[in-house]
């Protein structure tokens, strides 16, 4: 089941190469379709009462390396393979009902991408892990830069150097993952037998120097992914550029690639160093939560408001995880799930918006529902899901990170507890500016249509379902999360464990003297 989920994509898009390009479209959705009920069985299948990892498949690679194509899924990575195979469902179908330049290269690059973010999530071995990290660059990169939009009119960057801005960056980033998990797996193994099996390698452990130093090398990575506050500077002009149906999913999926490392890698790995650092990564995250709150409501472009928002809420996330809590940690993954449904039908919304004004500035914008009704109900249950509102997914995501955050450190939560309030306001001046204000003279309003609304509308609907049965999620989620959570400290006293470990490491090292 791990290895049909992860190649069906590619499978199809190199198909879709030698189709009449009239077709390829409807092909590459047809793949996304087979991809999601995949993994639709996947979950069905599921043991929900089991941590243990299920779907596994663990065959040699190169042996000579202790490399292996090492595959799985459990509460961790579960859903975020279903909201992968969901949202580029979206993302494919919406760019099939539209002309696309060269279409045969534009929809093999989107599988392409599916593909490597799929094997991000399901790599249970820390070197593939890396490789699918790094490759999902590679599809965004001619995405973007081949596809995007100038900006140079508007004081922006050309699609190509934004898209270079945005390698630069992550690349950075992901080479100093590809050192930290080589090193990691050398210090581990100490002469012995080398492998990059994540199991294997927690059960080995490091010492706690080299915990440090290798700690920082992954959580650079991952948080230029993310993006947090200080890493971001990539974010604003490469969503400007980038093409709406390629944005849809890349913001709504290999966002949350970051976040999910941090509970597959660097938790169980280097647990003496994610307590040591927990509040300096705390930091990060409430700076995220502020800075993007703040700039997503002084934002007059409607793609930079959801990309803003967007920082805001991985910084949620992230503070759910470091919290140390199973409350914290099981928030994480259902808000990681409740993001990606939120933002992508709002991009999806953003380039509806642009086909009727022409425009991405929320000030030239209004006036849409008079003509809209059900586009502005639509954008209206996806902007209370933005702000949190009570009875939403949202809702209970952020409710279970703060609740997280009050038993670990108080005074971070209540910092946190801003954003939430901060949240309401951009979402609402979002829905406002575009369905509600003054009408301006010669805007285009007319109802969506049949064939968006076969985009727009399930989207919906899954944000509607997760929000009357969050449980879904959480219940699948929480015997893993528990698990994971348990190497730090499993809820009780960290700070007390690291000490123990730190004096083990000690007297390990004076007996070996």
């Amino acid at each position: 089941m791990s290895s049909a989920i992860l190649w069906a994509p590619l499978a199809f898009g190199l198909v879709g190469l030698f189709l009449p390009s009239r077709a390829v479209g409807w092909w590459a959705t047809l793949g996304a379709v087979v991809t999601l009920g995949l993994a639709i069985a996947a979950v069905l299948g599921f043991d929900s009462g089991s941590s243990a990892l299920q779907y596994a498949v663990d065959e040699p690679w190169i042996s000579g390396l202790g490399v292996d194509y090492s595959l799985g899924v459990d509460g961790l990575n579960l859903f975020l393979i279903l909201l992968t195979a969901v949202l580029w469902v979206g993302g494919v179908a919406f760019a099939a009902f539209r002309e696309q330049e060269r279409p045969k290269t534009f929809y093999f690059l989107m599988l392409v991408a599916e593909t490597a973010t799929l094997g991000s999530f399901l790599a249970q071995d820390l070197l593939l892990f890396v490789l699918f990290f790094d490759l999902m660059l590679v599809p965004f990169y001619f995405l973007f830069g081949a596809w995007g939009h100038d900006r140079t009119a508007e004081g922006g960057l050309t699609a190509s150097a934004a898209t270079l801005k945005m390698i630069v960056y992550t690349l950075i980033g992901s080479l100093l993952m590809l050192v930290a998990a080589i090193a990691t797996a050398i210090i581990a193994a100490d002469g012995g037998h080398l492998t990059f099996s994540i199991a294997a390698l927690q059960e080995q452990g490091l010492s706690h120097g080299s915990q440090q130093w290798i700690f920082w090398f992954f959580a650079a990575a991952f948080l230029v992914k993310m993006p947090a506050f200080l890493l971001h500077g990539w974010m604003p002009d490469a969503y400007r550029a980038a093409p709406l149906p390629a944005l849809a999913v890349f913001s709504g999926v290999l966002a949350k690639v970051g976040a999910y490392g941090f509970l597959r890698v660097v938790l169980p790995l280097f647990p003496d160093a994610t307590v040591e650092f927990q509040e300096v990564i705390l930091l990060i995250a409430l700076a995220s939560i502020l800075y993007g709150s703040v700039m997503a409501f002084t934002q007059t472009n409607v793609r930079l408001i959801a990309g803003y928002s967007s920082v805001a809420q991985l910084g949620f996330i992230t503070a759910g995880i470091f919290a140390l809590r199973a409350d914290g940690s099981d928030g994480a993954v259902l808000q990681m799930v409740n993001h990606g449904l939120v933002v992508a039908p709002t991009f999806v919304i953003v380039a509806l918006l642009l086909e009727r004004t022409g425009t991405e500035d929320i000030r030239e914008m209004g006036g849409l529902a008079l003509r809209a009704p059900v586009l502005a109900a639509l954008f209206l249950i996806v902007a209370l899901a933005t702000l949190a509102m009570p009875g939403s997914a949202n809702f209970v995501g952020e409710f279970y990170i703060l609740n997280g955050l009050f038993q670990a450190k108080i005074v971070f939560a209540f910092v946190a507890i801003s954003g939430v309030a901060m949240s309401a306001y951009y979402a609402l001046r979002l829905y406002q500016g575009t369905m509600h204000n003054r009408q301006p003279e010669g805007l285009l309003s007319r109802e969506i249509g049949v064939r968006d609304a076969l985009v727009l509308v399930p989207l919906v609907l899954c944000i509607v379902s997760l929000a009357l049965y969050p449980q879904l999620i959480l219940e699948r989620t929480a015997p893993t999360v528990a698990q994971t959570v348990a190497k730090v400290g499993g809820g009780e006293a960290p700070e007390a464990q690291l000490a123990d470990r730190k004096a083990h490491d000690w007297e390990a090292t004076l007996a070996k003297r």
